[in-house]
């Protein structure tokens, strides 16, 4: 994690380097109005310490174990907190922790005492139980939590992820590698050594979860502001969906003297040139900003630019379609696509071509840049070649296209602009006909997951600095592997990696792995993502992380 340049927001002056979240990302109906934004003074206009900002995302859910969104995890990274937090250097700092870890010899026993006096925002005591449950209702099977695989590195874990019967369950709770000693002593036992492991403790699946408050709720967990508590710097006053969400500064945080800012008011604003004339009206004081707009603030104190840790992808689904199931088939779709005409005409946000899948500026788990390593592994764009793969990959498998084949995405303004640009690439280059879905973010990603689609324009963003993050995606049975595909000599080396304690070899596995993973087309990469913001210079020590939340609330102050 130290390796990573930092994005910090202080007044005028930024450091060069990014979050997560698509420029085809989320938001709900086109665009908060201004009169709606004005509801909420923006920070030029006062002195409270209230600022109000454009968001392009809806969270799907507020909800620990089952959030699988950068949207999700932002908010509930203001609302909540891990036993650690990451401050502006991406380094772990103790939140509910109250100190860095005691670690055994062997790397696989963490003990961590809790700050004492603990709450949650209803003022019922938050103690280590508290972190047990959540780690246990995490991996249980009935949960479907998508990011289960994650907190399965805990011991035990994969058994109770797995189990068949609510026996199993049962058994395989009292099981797991995670204990509460006392109130405010928990101890975590991995399955293998996780060198990033403490840095990881600050990732929303690490949250404590409220039992009697998470079970009370039940299938309505996390869906409105009642209906989530967390232990944060903020708390969640109000949800209208797709519309707009206050935090309000928590008075019973640990560490609330530290927070200056009382109110935040997040606007869904989809439409970018609807959210910079918000900006320009001041009517709020963070907006996305691109094409002419970019332009026009290049070099103006307002700019704020971020180059993430996130890449936007196309998956193809095997079943639904079997002429995905060829190769082929999928390297013609991939190869149809010119994606520096997508990053130049369609994004404008400082956004580059894809040249794989693991990002520019990722780590390789061994020091080194991954992508300086590896080198390119993604097939490049050439129309004639695309067009002779897909005649052959269709008579090889005796498969033909659906004539209804269709691709979804996020109904923003750019995402239905990405989803304009592929069917129009793939109408010249390839002469097939794909109809666009765009649909708001929360359906498009229960379509995703649920694997109802044929080919998907969707996006992932590091969870933390390392290759497997985006890697072990793609393994038999995970998942996020709605796609479908299949390939044993991947499998076998991502779980190898997963074990290697040798970071040179594991590094090389991983490398491997991905031009396995490319070299099929079993994702197309499209482009590896920069966003460009607006924010008012009076707001000061905002944090623009390269992964992770969009943005880190904790110590933004107005000046």
């Amino acid at each position: 994690m130290s390796g990573l340049v930092t994005l910090v927001l202080l007044g005028a002056s930024l450091a060069a380097c990014g979050s997560n979240n698509n420029a085809a990302s989320p938001s709900a109906s086109d665009g908060a109005s201004p009169s709606a934004s004005a509801s909420a003074s923006p920070s030029g206009s006062n002195s409270k310490q209230e600022i109000v900002m454009n968001y392009r995302a809806d969270p799907p859910a507020l909800d620990v174990s089952i959030a699988e969104s950068a949207a999700s995890f932002t908010i509930l990274g203001a609302i909540s907190e891990g036993l650690y937090r990451l401050d502006k250097d991406l380094q772990p700092q103790p939140a509910l922790a109250d100190g860095m870890p005691e670690i055994s010899a062997d790397g696989l026993t963490y003990t961590i005492k809790l700050k004492s006096g603990l709450t949650w925002t209803d003022g019922s005591p938050l103690t280590a139980k508290d972190f047990v449950y959540s780690y246990q209702r995490t991996l249980d099977p009935a949960t479907k939590a998508s990011y289960a695989f994650m907190v399965a590195w805990i011991k035990g874990g994969d058994k109770l992820m797995n189990a068949k019967t609510p026996a199993d369950v049962e058994k395989y709770k009292k099981e797991l590698g995670v204990e509460a000693k006392d109130d405010t002593t928990l101890v975590i036992t991995l399955e293998n050594p996780v060198p990033f492991f403490t840095s990881q403790l600050a990732f929303l699946n690490f949250y404590p979860q409220n039992e009697k408050f998470v079970s009370a709720q039940g299938e309505k967990s996390g869906a409105d502001a009642d209906k989530v508590l967390g232990a944060g710097p903020f708390k969640l006053t109000k949800w209208d969906h797709e519309q707009q969400l206050v935090l309000e500064k928590n008075d019973k945080y640990w560490d609330a003297a530290n927070v200056k800012l009382n109110k935040v008011t997040l606007n869904i604003v989809k439409d970018p040139t609807t959210g910079v004339n918000l900006y320009k009206t001041k009517s709020t004081d963070y907006a996305d900003v691109k094409g002419d707009f970019l332009k026009e603030y290049e070099g103006k104190p307002d700019l704020a630019v971020k180059k993430e840790l996130v890449t936007g992808y196309l998956n193809f689904q095997q079943t639904k379609v079997p002429a995905f199931a060829n190769a082929k088939v999928r390297q013609a779709f991939s190869m149809a696509v010119d994606r520096q005409g997508l990053v130049d005409l369609v994004l404008q946000n400082g956004s580059i071509p894809s040249t794989g899948l693991v990002p520019v500026g990722n780590l390789d788990g061994n020091g080194k840049q991954f992508r300086d390593v590896v080198g390119d592994t993604e097939v490049a764009f050439d129309a004639a070649k695309a067009k002779t793969l897909l005649e052959e990959g269709l008579k090889e498998s005796g498969q033909t296209l659906p004539k209804n084949l269709s691709i979804i995405g996020d109904d923003t303004e750019t995402g239905k602009k990405v989803l304009e640009y592929l069917v129009s690439q793939w109408s010249t280059n390839l002469g097939v006909t794909v109809s666009a879905e765009p649909l708001p973010h929360a359906n498009r990603l229960d379509r995703e997951l649920g694997k109802n689609y044929n080919i998907v324009n969707t996006l992932w963003g590091a969870d933390y600095n390392d290759p497997m993050t985006w890697l072990d995606m793609f393994i038999k049975g995970s998942s996020f592997n709605t796609q479908d595909w299949n390939n044993d000599e991947y499998n076998t080396l991502i779980k190898n990696a997963q074990k290697e304690l040798d970071l040179a070899k594991r590094a090389d596995m991983l490398g491997q792995a991905e031009k396995i993973l490319l070299g099929e087309a079993a994702v197309s990469p499209m482009y590896f993502r920069s966003s460009t913001f607006l924010v008012n210079p009076k707001v000061k020590d905002l944090i623009l992380p390269p992964f992770g939340p969009d943005f880190e609330l904790k110590w933004a102050h107005v000046e």
